[in-house]
């Protein structure tokens, strides 16, 4: 078995496999360091929320639209394959870099933020009715906007900045490594019950 094989052959599983795993041990490290809850007392169920956000949302919807959508929309492989002196002088490429970074701060703000907040309301609600779900964390959303959108602009405008030039075979690789950041923060802040 090589993994450099299979995450060439199978870019979207891989993607998935890294995000859902990288998701749950964000959220543990969260419980367990940043919390300092005993092993023995980790609350499952809040890692549940984080595996099935990891692979769905992260592994799954963000390859499509990072990968898939922005090489239709964008000339990403002439940018992000020049030398960075090159990239500065490039102002096509700069421009789209700015287009994929602003498009990037929208999906987070509409799409990740309340989807992560319905995710949490799925797992947490008691409820099987989808509906509660999404009363549930559209709500949760808007109470925690100021803040959430202040430190998503704050995390992910230089991220987006740097995971939108490098060679589109490192554009998800790097940023998991800031998502895995991003996702302590988040189970830490949001995570809990």
């Amino acid at each position: 078995f090589s993994y450099g094989e299979f995450a060439r052959q199978n870019p979207f599983a891989n993607n998935i496999l890294i995000a859902t795993t990288k998701t749950a041990a964000a959220d543990l490290l969260a419980q367990t360091v940043i919390s300092q809850t005993p092993i023995t007392d980790v609350d499952w169920q809040r890692s549940l929320l984080f595996c099935l956000f990891g692979a769905t949302y992260l592994g799954g919807f963000q390859y499509l639209y990072q990968v898939n959508i922005f090489k239709k929309l964008f000339d990403v492989d002439k940018f992000t394959s020049q030398p960075w002196a090159d990239k500065i002088k490039d102002g096509p490429g700069l421009q789209a870099l700015a287009a994929q970074t602003a498009l990037d701060l929208g999906v987070l703000t509409l799409i990740y933020l309340p989807t992560f907040y319905i995710f949490k309301a799925g797992v947490f609600s008691g409820s099987l009715d989808p509906s509660v779900w999404v009363d549930t964390g559209i709500s949760s959303y808007q109470n925690n906007f100021a803040k959430d959108e202040f430190d998503l602009v704050r995390v992910w405008l230089p991220a987006d900045l740097v995971c939108f030039s490098v060679p589109l075979y490192l554009r998800l690789p790097v940023r998991h490594i800031v998502s895995f950041v991003w996702t302590a923060y988040l189970s830490f802040a949001r995570g809990g019950h």
